[in-house]
Parts: structure tokens; sequence; C-alpha cells
């Protein structure tokens, strides 16, 4: 009896957190909020945006998801991209996706994110 996605976990490398602050908060816009203290002492940050929860933990041995990636739905796409661009963030426009547009960016760290937005008929 699922009902919704309570967040997606990305992994990060130790020591990435400033980075990840900077990228989340700063060129995705969303707000970082504090983990349970237990938690906290593993290291990552988490993130929201309206419903939206991106977890970020420390993996050992990281290796950037590359394939595997949350799809992000925004509005206004254009000018989502363009802030991505002005906060230095390189984007990929991918038009293979029937009745949406859509472009894919990577994190400091090099995990995958897909951004999109319905398109207009």
């Amino acid at each position: 009896m699922l009902v919704a996605v309570a967040h997606v976990q990305l992994a990060a490398p130790a020591g990435s957190e400033d980075a990840l602050r900077a990228f989340y908060v700063d060129a995705l816009g969303m707000d970082e909020f504090a983990k349970p203290p237990v938690l906290a002492a593993r290291g990552g940050c988490w993130f929201r945006a309206g419903a939206v929860q991106l977890h970020l933990g420390i993996e050992a041995g990281f290796r950037p998801a590359r394939k595997a990636h949350p799809g992000l739905r925004v509005t206004g796409i254009d000018a989502y991209a363009a802030r991505l661009e002005a906060h230095g963030v390189r984007i990929t426009w991918d038009g293979n996706l029937p009745g949406h547009r859509r472009f894919y960016a990577e994190d400091p760290v090099g995990n995958r994110l897909e951004f999109l937005e319905p398109s207009v008929a």
C-alpha cells in the first residue's frame, strides 16, 4: 500500500558536504534540514523543496550514480536550466521522452539528476 516516495537517497564521498550544500541549496534552490543527531554523526546532508526530499549519505568507496537518477519535476524548465547554468552547472538537454522537456545535470560529486516538465501541446 505505497502512497508516496518519502525521499531519494544518493551517495557522496566523505568531506563533500560543503560542495553539496552549495549545489543543492544555492544552485537548485532547496533548503537543508537537520538530520537526526544519531544519523548526523555519519556525515552527509538532507535537502528538501516542498514535498521533494533528497538525502545525501556518505559512502566509503563512493562511486557516483551515472545511470540511476532521481527524476525531478520542475516548472519553468528554461528558467531553471538558466539558473543552473548561471551557477556553473553543465546541463544536457534530452528530447527522447515523449510529452516532456527534460535535461540532465550532475551534482558536484558526479551523481546524475534528471529535471523534467510536461510539454505544452
